[in-house]
């Protein structure tokens, strides 16, 4: 990956992650924003393939549990998007995906991220959500992220496919 690939892919986080802690922020449904670093993640998982998605999903992690208001222990975000980005990396197809796939495909990794994090709360100890609380959340996350793929998938995805060279497939 070329510097300037890694530079406008950071930069679509950065952008992702200032708008989901200041403008989501107040639109927040039970407590719960949008997680439009998942959805850059998931786009470049499907454009890009596991391996860029991961690191990606590293990154926007780190960010995204060091940004304030972080009230957790850092790390949980970064391991839940690592696991986003390689399973949606694994399952995209060198066809171009429709509609309804990208939809699928949000709200599984919305499940399974915000599941992944929610887990590691539990098993840490983290003061917060109990258990009982979890499913909830879960289920608002979910509900957000898929709401808001058709607006944010289409221009992340058309980023990280210009972000690819002629002729060559990630």
């Amino acid at each position: 990956m070329s510097a300037a690939r890694g530079l406008v892919a950071l930069a679509a986080v950065v952008v992702a992650l200032v708008l989901q802690v200041t403008l989501f922020a107040h639109l927040s449904w039970a407590g719960v924003v949008p997680n439009l670093c998942l959805l850059v993640v998931v786009g470049a998982g499907l454009v890009r393939g596991a391996e860029f998605a991961m690191v990606l999903g590293l990154a926007a992690g780190v960010l995204l549990d060091l940004a304030p208001p972080a009230d957790h222990v850092a790390g949980r975000w970064a391991l839940a998007l690592v696991v986003v980005g390689y399973l949606v990396g694994r399952v995209r197809s060198d066809v171009r995906p429709t509609a309804t796939s990208v939809v699928a495909t949000v709200g599984v990794a919305s499940f399974v991220g915000t599941s992944v994090f929610a887990i590691t709360g539990v098993l840490l100890g983290d003061p917060g959500l109990g258990v009982g609380q979890l499913l909830e959340v879960v289920v608002v996350a979910l509900a957000w992220d898929v709401l808001l793929t058709p607006f944010v998938l289409p221009p992340v995805m058309l980023v990280f496919r210009r972000l690819e060279p002629h002729g060559v497939a990630a």
